[in-house]
């Protein structure tokens, strides 16, 4: 990802983070955590869980799904328009927050 796309990572508290420290030195960035029981400060990230949760149910053991399966998923979540985004899709927004034209 280009550098002007990438200026912080935000997490919340679940322990998959516990490294957040490696992973923050490693790709350079500084690291943020939401406070505990507060989902309003990661509305993004709620919604994004509530949206893979259609495709990749709770206790899904990602080993049972190939690549594809995988790549799959994260192009749905990023071929969906959002109303957020003035219902362009976050491919749509993404380039255009870059001044990157979309081949269609």
């Amino acid at each position: 990802m280009p550098a002007r796309a990438r200026r912080t990572i935000t997490h919340d508290n679940g322990g998959e983070f516990a490294r957040h420290e490696a992973v923050a030195h490693a790709i350079g960035l500084h690291a943020y955590f939401c406070d505990p029981h507060s989902p309003w400060q990661r509305g993004s990230i709620e919604n994004s869980n509530g949206r893979l949760r259609r495709d990749l149910p709770r206790r899904t053991t990602l080993g049972d799904y190939s690549d594809a399966d995988i790549d799959d998923v994260i192009w749905n979540l990023n071929a969906t328009p959002r109303k957020c985004l003035g219902y362009r899709t976050p491919i749509e927004a993404f380039a255009a927050n870059l001044g990157v034209a979309l081949e269609m």
